[in-house]
């Protein structure tokens, strides 16, 4: 695909669930502290003022509040969802209606809507792109390089992204700069070790509804994740946890 037909304002499930969404975003940004104090700075300083920023994420409350940050320090906005299946129906009608951020995320979407999806938010013409998975970076590669010129930089979050991206690198194709998220302290020592251990303890709960405590708990893992997850399962009286 060169392009996308469908209109570049939105390309959400149902505006009508915006109410609900709303108060998913307030209640997370009032569990991220750190992020209300940059929005605070950015509000201020304009950092971002009249940069077209494409972005490519998990579209969940927490990406809304970096969206409205992102949105504070000026920013001109587009995103779309790097994974159909973590999408937030009511967070993404939210974000169009109440914070005219535009937004092309669809829990359950098919490929064609995922690629057009993608395509909506190269339409905007970004300068910055943020990415998750490297799905945004490569379709701005493979089909639309007559747009690389007028892109300063992107910023990729996953190993699987940084990987991909070091396979173009090696291979003289990443015509653009990357800052790998991945590569930094916080995102080892708090996302992986804290919230990856959770998500993941949690989404095996939600999944088999089992008891935990008594259970031998063992983890194939040597990074932070591994660690993180081993830890919230020790915390959950698991008998043992060992890690491969």
């Amino acid at each position: 695909m060169k392009g996308s037909s469908m209109p570049r304002n939105h390309d959400v499930k149902d505006l009508s669930l915006a109410k609900q969404g709303k108060l998913k975003i307030e209640w997370a940004g009032r569990n991220m502290p750190v992020l209300k104090l940059l929005e605070k700075r950015f509000a201020k300083e304009k950092p971002l003022k009249g940069i077209r920023l494409g972005a490519c994420l998990h579209v969940t409350s927490e990406t809304a509040n970096l969206m409205l940050t992102l949105k504070a320090g000026g920013a001109d906005l587009a995103l779309c969802a790097s994974n159909p299946l973590s999408t937030q129906d009511d967070v993404t009608a939210s974000l169009v209606k109440d914070f005219t951020v535009p937004t092309f995320a669809i829990k359950g979407e098919n490929k064609k809507t995922y690629y057009e999806h993608l395509n909506a938010v190269l339409d905007t013409n970004p300068e910055i792109t943020m990415d998750d998975g490297a799905d945004l970076v490569s379709l701005l590669h493979k089909e639309r390089p007559q747009q690389l010129s007028q892109v300063i930089g992107s910023s990729e979050e996953t190993t699987t992204g940084v990987i991909r991206l070091k396979a173009m690198e090696q291979d003289k194709a990443l015509k653009i700069p990357v800052f790998a998220v991945n590569d930094s302290a916080t995102k080892h020592f708090f996302d992986n070790r804290y919230g990856t251990g959770q998500s993941t303890l949690d989404g095996i709960l939600r999944a088999t509804n089992v008891l935990l405590a008594g259970k031998t708990f063992v983890v194939c893992g040597y990074g932070w994740c591994g660690r993180g997850l081993a830890s919230r399962a020790r915390h959950g009286s698991a008998r043992r946890c060992n890690r491969g």
